[in-house]
C-alpha cells in the first residue's frame, strides 16, 4: 500500500501534469480563455507554475512540503514534455519526448520506493541530486542537441531511432521498477555496508533473469535518453561512463553481498549472470 508521502507526491504529480495540459486542452476545445489575459504562452505557463506552488506552500509543511514541491515540479515538466512533443515544430518534439521520460524517471523513483520501502523514503528517493557529474552530463546533452539542431535541422527531427530510443527507455524503466518491488525492503539507492535482519537474498522474479535488474535498466534507460535526442557524441559518452559507472558499482555491491550471504551468493551468480554487457561482477572462490 503506498504510504502518505506517497500519495501526496502522486496527487501533485498527476495536478501538475493536468495544470501544465490545461490551456492547450482549453484552446482545442475552443474555450481559449486564458488569451485575453495572457499575450505570451511561456508567461501563462509561468504563472500557472508559481500559482500551483503558492497553493502547495500554503497546504503543507516540512518533509510533506519537500515531497509535494519536487513531485509538482516533475509532473509539470512531464506535461510541458507532452506538449512540446505533440504541438511544437518537428525539430523540438524528439526534446518534448526526452522531457517526459526524464521526468518519469525521476518520479517513479520516488513513486517506487514508496510503495516498496517507505521505511527508507527521503528527498534523496527522487535522485535529483544523484552527484555532480551526472547534471553535467544531462548539461552537456542539452547542449549538444541545441547546437546540432542549430546546425543540422534535420538531424533532430524524429525518426526510427529516436523512437528505438523510446522503447529502449520504457523497457528500462520497467525493468527498473520491476526490480525495486520485487526487491522491497532489500533496496536501497545506497550500497549497503552492514546487513539489517530483514535483508534476505533476492533470486526469484527478474532476479532470476539477471543479479542486477536495476542497474540494467537503468544503463539502457541512459544510453536510450541519447537515442531519442539524436545526440551521437553523447550516445557515446553515456555508454562509457555508464558502462564504467556499473562496472565498479557492481564489483562494489557484491563484495557487500558476499560478506552478507556467503555460499548462497556464490551459487545464485554461478547461475544468473549481471545482465549488464561485459561485466562479469565479483568472483571468488569458495
Amino acid at each position: 500500500m503506498l504510504c502518505r508521502d506517497g500519495m501526496i507526491s502522486l496527487i501533485c504529480f498527476i495536478v501538475a501534469s493536468l495544470v501544465s495540459l490545461l490551456p492547450e486542452i482549453l484552446s482545442k476545445l475552443g474555450l481559449d480563455i486564458y488569451a485575453s489575459y495572457f499575450t505570451s504562452v511561456w508567461l501563462l505557463y509561468a504563472v500557472q507554475y508559481i500559482v500551483i506552488n503558492i497553493l502547495i506552500f500554503l497546504i503543507f509543511r516540512d518533509f510533506a512540503y519537500q515531497v509535494a514541491v519536487r513531485a509538482l515540479f516533475l509532473g509539470y515538466i512531464f506535461g510541458i514534455g507532452i506538449l512540446v512533443s505533440i504541438t511544437a515544430p518537428l525539430s523540438w518534439q524528439t526534446f518534448g519526448i526526452y522531457m517526459a521520460v526524464l521526468a518519469t524517471f525521476h518520479y517513479s523513483e520516488f513513486l517506487a520506493i514508496a510503495w516498496a520501502n517507505p521505511a527508507t523514503l527521503s528527498i534523496d528517493s527522487f535522485i535529483l541530486n544523484h552527484s555532480i557529474i551526472y547534471g553535467v552530463a544531462a548539461s552537456i546533452s542539452w547542449l549538444e542537441f541545441l547546437v546540432e539542431r542549430y546546425y543540422f535541422h534535420n538531424m533532430k527531427l524524429p525518426s526510427a531511432i529516436s523512437y528505438f530510443g523510446l522503447i529502449l527507455c520504457i523497457t528500462g524503466e520497467i525493468l527498473r521498477k520491476l526490480a525495486m518491488c520485487t526487491a522491497k525492503h532489500n533496496f536501497n539507492h545506497y550500497v549497503q555496508s552492514e546487513k539489517s535482519d530483514n535483508h534476505e537474498l533476492v533470486t526469484h522474479g527478474v532476479y532470476s533473469l539477471c543479479r542486477h535488474p536495476s542497474y540494467v535498466g537503468w544503463f539502457y534507460w541512459s544510453v536510450g535518453t541519447q537515442l531519442i535526442l539524436q545526440n551521437p557524441l553523447c550516445f557515446i559518452a553515456y555508454a562509457w561512463m555508464s558502462w564504467n559507472f556499473f562496472h565498479d558499482r557492481v564489483v562494489m555491491e557484491e563484495i557487500t553481498l558476499f560478506h552478507f550471504f556467503g555460499e548462497d551468493y556464490a551459487e545464485y551468480q554461478k547461475k544468473v549472470g549481471t545482465g549488464l554487457p561485459f561485466i562479469s561482477g565479483y568472483k571468488v572462490d569458495l
